[in-house]
């Protein structure tokens, strides 16, 4: 016959109350943001269908036999703009579709140009600072508050693995032999029942897909993400062939939430091109003695070296390069490589074979977390999203039921240090990986032990 240990039933209490109050403190600070975050990121998911049906008449053309050079063509969107700067040219990537040319205006916008590659027609342009894709993913990503954005958006993102763990151990069956409840809801045992269970069962399913957006996320980040890419992108040095390089790193090409490179390549240093400068007194002591290479010329190399849809980021000052950037779907395809804008040598060439083991996880992660794999990826994100509001409502409907009148409802604190032990030793792991969640931990911990626990009213008011 077994015996059941008073004091270790006291102990599990005490540990299993600290841990739901810790989920209640990660559910009241992250639900907001989770759902935000779902939404926003199930209308980008389908940003490729949503843009063929809202910008249908910019982005296709009628197709026929012969296209005008790709010189043309950024001629016609340079003429469409003459006081703008073109940054980048993406040929069209099927017959029937248009050319893209990336400018920057004399009042800071970005706009996309869209050239019909057959006439060299200008067909319109998009501000890529205010279409809705662009809102979306800057909501997405930042709030539309810039850094603090940013910040707030990671640190709610670490606060959600928090939540997912806590989650995880208050689901754990206890002592319980039926599926009903566990992998099952219960549908006829009350009100209070059936919303745990439609809470807890399918958070249980999607705990794992849940984790996996969070974390293929957070390599965009800015602060975390910022350290993680110092950390492991980097490439041997046959990849530069003794090119000379810059201060500006390569990632400077992916600015206001357009991905011209891949994130692997972020960290890179810019090459930079070789100016032979002119020896004669009569020109400028900077002019190049040769004439850059043309549009044409770097087309036609990348389109000899690739396979898959790429663009082609314009050199910006006499040092500049051309950066041929390619993207796809297909992150085995991505490849990143850097011309001398005069002599049209190859300064830099990163491909996938390149990558280290990280760099390679985080771009298929990324990959897959936008739904660059077909219309199935694309679901199963949507159905994760679902999951996260439907989580989400039902943690806030759970909260109200049991939510005593006039107060917050925190789950009670502990009544012994010990059962803080394992709280705090989950503080010094997640400070560890993740600085702002490990720092703001701290600062919950510390108003939770140090100033709630020991203001009788307060205490009151928070339980």
């Amino acid at each position: 016959m077994t015996t059941i240990n008073p004091a270790n039933t006291e102990s599990s209490s005490r540990f299993y109350r600290s841990i739901w109050r810790w989920h209640f403190y990660a559910g009241l600070f992250v639900i907001p943001f989770m759902v935000m975050l779902a939404i926003t990121g199930s209308i980008y998911l389908f940003k490729p269908q949503l843009d063929a049906v809202m910008y249908r008449d910019l982005m296709f053309v009628p197709p026929e036999t012969a296209a005008l050079s790709y010189n043309q063509q950024l001629a016609a969107a340079q003429q469409a703009f003459p006081d703008a700067i073109a940054s980048k040219f993406t040929p069209a990537v099927a017959p029937d579709r248009s050319a893209e040319v990336e400018v920057t205006t004399e009042d800071d916008r970005t706009l996309t140009v869209f050239v019909n590659p057959y006439t060299a027609q200008v067909l319109g342009n998009r501000d890529e600072d205010n279409n809705f894709q662009a809102i979306v993913r800057k909501i997405h990503g930042e709030l539309m508050l810039g850094t603090v954005g940013d910040r707030l958006v990671e640190l709610a993102s670490c606060w959600a693995l928090v939540l997912l763990l806590s989650g995880l151990y208050l689901w754990w069956p206890r002592d319980r032999n039926s599926i009903w409840g566990t992998l099952l809801p219960r549908f006829n045992s009350g009100r209070r029942t059936f919303w745990r269970d439609l809470h807890s069962v399918p958070g249980f399913y999607a705990l794992l897909l849940i984790g996996f957006l969070i974390l293929t996320g957070l390599p965009w980040s800015g602060f975390w993400g910022e350290q993680f890419a110092k950390a492991w992108n980097h490439f041997p040095q046959y990849v530069y062939d003794g090119a000379p390089e810059s201060t500006p790193l390569t990632g400077s090409l992916n600015q206001k939430g357009s991905q011209s490179v891949p994130w692997a390549v972020e960290q890179m240093p810019m090459p930079r091109s070789i100016l032979v400068q002119h020896s004669h007194e009569a020109a400028p002591a900077d002019a190049p003695a040769q004439p850059a290479i043309d549009l044409d010329r770097v087309i036609a190399f990348a389109q000899s070296e690739l396979s898959a849809e790429y663009s082609v980021s314009l050199p910006t000052d006499l040092r500049g390069v051309y950066t041929i950037a390619s993207v796809p779907n297909n992150v085995y395809r991505e490849r990143t490589i850097h011309l001398d804008q005069y002599s049209g040598e190859v300064l830099a060439d990163v491909g996938w074979a390149d990558y280290n083991l990280v760099s390679k996880s985080v771009e298929m992660g990324v990959a897959i977390h936008m739904g660059k794999y077909g219309l199935a990826n694309q679901l199963i994100m949507l159905t994760t999203c679902i999951a996260i509001v439907l989580l989400s409502f039902t943690g806030i409907v759970l909260w109200w039921m049991r939510r005593p009148k006039g107060r917050l409802g925190a789950p009670s604190l502990p009544p012994h240090q010990a059962a803080w032990k394992v709280p705090l030793a989950i503080v010094a792991v997640m400070g560890l990986l993740f600085p702002l969640v490990g720092f703001s931990l701290v600062i919950v911990l510390m108003l939770d032990f140090l100033v709630i626990a020991r203001l009788p009213k307060l205490k009151r008011l928070i339980s």
